[in-house]
């Protein structure tokens, strides 16, 4: 073998074992990424476990909290927020709640959540005097903290869509607020729901993160 030819195996092989290298660490970072991730969500189904709740086996509690979610071009709720803000009238029609708390952006970036949500629900005969907004919920962490040491909430029910419920109970109750979670309902889009899952799943090391060092 010509000593051009060993240099060009010599070459090939420094390159394979490097591409190898590469792939294994690769591997190794998204199995990891995996395990905390499944790791992260495994948790957030335990402690809300047994505060998980259908519509009509809700059980009662002085205020509903309402998380906001984006609006729509004209300011009206859209899917997500509509489900949402659907169950807290029910809730309230049935006696479940006295109060419906709204939390969420006034001044998001695509409209006041906050503005958008007081409308709805008095467009469908809530009495405003029912309704308190907080226009600084600008997250699901935010929301249950500011509930509760802001708002002075002690026991609450949370509505949001099934794949958010698990991350705000357990937020809402590692800041000692007594909530349980209804599901919400959801007239979505298949893309819309695929998007919201995977964004859930993805949210959660964050969320236990932040349960851990709060």
């Amino acid at each position: 073998m010509s000593v051009r030819v060993k240099e060009v195996a010599v070459v090939r092989k420094l390159s394979s074992d490097r591409v190898w290298r590469w792939a294994r660490g690769l591997l190794g970072v998204v199995v990891a990424a995996t395990v905390v991730v499944v790791g992260a969500n495994i948790r957030l189904w335990t402690v809300s476990s047994g505060h998980r709740y259908s519509v009509d086996a809700a059980p009662s509690a002085p205020t509903v909290i309402v998380p906001g979610a984006k609006v729509g071009p004209d300011g009206a709720p859209m899917a997500y927020l509509r489900g949402r803000l659907d169950v807290a009238i029910e809730l309230l029609r049935a006696g479940k709640v006295r109060e419906i708390l709204v939390s969420g952006d006034a001044a998001g970036t695509s409209g006041d959540e906050i503005a958008s949500m007081a409308k709805y629900l008095v467009e469908h005969g809530v009495d405003p005097a029912l309704v308190r907004a907080d226009g600084e919920g600008l997250s699901t962490r935010a929301t249950c903290e500011r509930a509760k040491r802001r708002y002075g909430v002690e026991r609450a029910l949370i509505v949001t869509q099934y794949q958010h419920v698990p991350r705000a109970v357990a937020l809402c109750r590692a800041e000692d607020l007594d909530a349980d979670g209804v599901t919400a309902y959801c007239d979505c889009r298949r893309t819309t729901v695929i998007r919201n899952n995977i964004r859930e799943w993805l949210a959660a090391p964050k969320a236990v993160a932040a349960m851990l060092w709060r």
